[in-house]
């Protein structure tokens, strides 16, 4: 029962603060200056013409009217209608939402891989070289931020040794006939690894720069938690029975040091999908956060706000699911 009421708990949270995130949106896109129907018009319309688009898009009621028929809509299934593309803005989300995800999963992996890879190897050579050398490489890769990350990449992988694609997300000479927009997963599922790779050839330049700034706080955190455990009594015993240094820190320290970084990574991955407004755009991928600054440029309002109710959403379930996740691999949270 405490399990099922914290859930319900965590659920009713979910609730207000996609309802907060809606509400800010809401307001904030309105007050700001700028005429959304005035971009859409040519020069010689009329304010006939004006009061027509306003009243369609119900923009000539007061905010309040606005956001209570919209969110009555969105609660329906209803997001509204893009103001600039013409489309349903569901179907634009969804349509470009499975980019944003396999990049920014294609990320986290990365991070992860780095970030824990180097934490165990300046644990396993602590107070040499080595560690130092890895302590250096991880402030350097959390002083720049993912954005000028992106930039090099482009010019030293894409320009002075083209190794990788910078635009785009997959060639179109391929010809390939995706069914789903998770063109990674279905790819490998229809075992083309051509398109694999070539997807990957897009994939890897913006996921690496998203992934060095994540993958020097994974190295930080993991590799102090792994020096707090290389003092305790149970890594002293290990050591008594002839274990290797290595099967200790992989073996016994691991599973104890790696709870509070699984709770960080929760944490950045969330950022990590923000970040990806930039990087999709300097890469020009296909994703929804390079949508996303379209929609801000053209005052396309419906699109903004359906996007921003997305990126709230993802937000609150990747942090719910890191707490279910804490709490099952931690027996003092699991027996609470």
């Amino acid at each position: 029962m405490q399990i099922v009421r914290a859930l319900l708990t965590r659920l009713a949270t979910t609730l207000v603060t996609l309802l907060g995130a809606a509400i800010i949106v809401f307001v904030v896109i309105r007050v700001v200056p700028g005429n959304p129907i005035a971009m859409m018009l040519p020069p010689g319309a009329t304010e006939a013409d004006i009061e027509r688009l306003k009243t369609l898009y119900g923009l000539d009621k007061s905010i309040p009217e606005q956001f209570w028929i919209w969110i009555v809509n969105v609660v329906q299934g209803d997001f509204g209608t893009s103001i600039t593309l013409r489309q349903p803005v569901f179907d634009l989300v969804i349509g470009r939402l499975p980019a944003t995800l396999e990049l920014s999963l294609m990320a986290l992996l990365i991070a992860v891989l780095i970030g824990g890879t180097a934490a165990l190897t300046a644990t396993l050579y602590r107070d040499t070289k080595i560690e130092g050398g890895i302590d250096v490489a991880g402030g350097v890769a959390l002083s720049l931020p993912d954005f000028l990350w992106g930039l090099a990449l482009i010019l030293v992988l894409g320009v002075l040794w083209p190794l990788f694609h910078i635009s785009g997300r997959v060639s179109p000479s391929l010809g390939f006939d995706f069914q789903s927009n998770f063109f990674l997963l279905e790819a490998l599922l229809r075992f083309r690894f051509d398109v694999v790779f070539d997807l990957l050839g897009h994939m890897l330049l913006p996921a690496f720069a998203l992934a060095i700034p994540l993958a020097a706080i994974i190295l930080q955190l993991l590799k102090q938690s792994l020096k707090e455990c290389m003092h305790d009594d149970y890594i002293t015993l290990a050591r008594t029975k002839g274990y290797s240094e290595t099967s200790i820190i992989t073996r016994d320290a691991l599973p104890n040091a790696i709870l509070p970084t699984l709770t960080l990574i929760g944490v950045q991955f969330t950022f990590l999908i923000g970040g990806t407004v930039i990087i999709e755009r300097l890469f020009s991928y296909e994703g929804l956060g390079n949508m996303a600054i379209d929609a801000v440029i053209n005052r396309d309002l419906p699109l903004i706000q359906g996007i921003v109710l997305v990126f709230a959403l993802l937000f609150t379930l990747v942090n719910l699911l890191v707490d279910m996740t804490y709490a099952a691999l931690n027996p003092r949270l699991r027996h609470a």
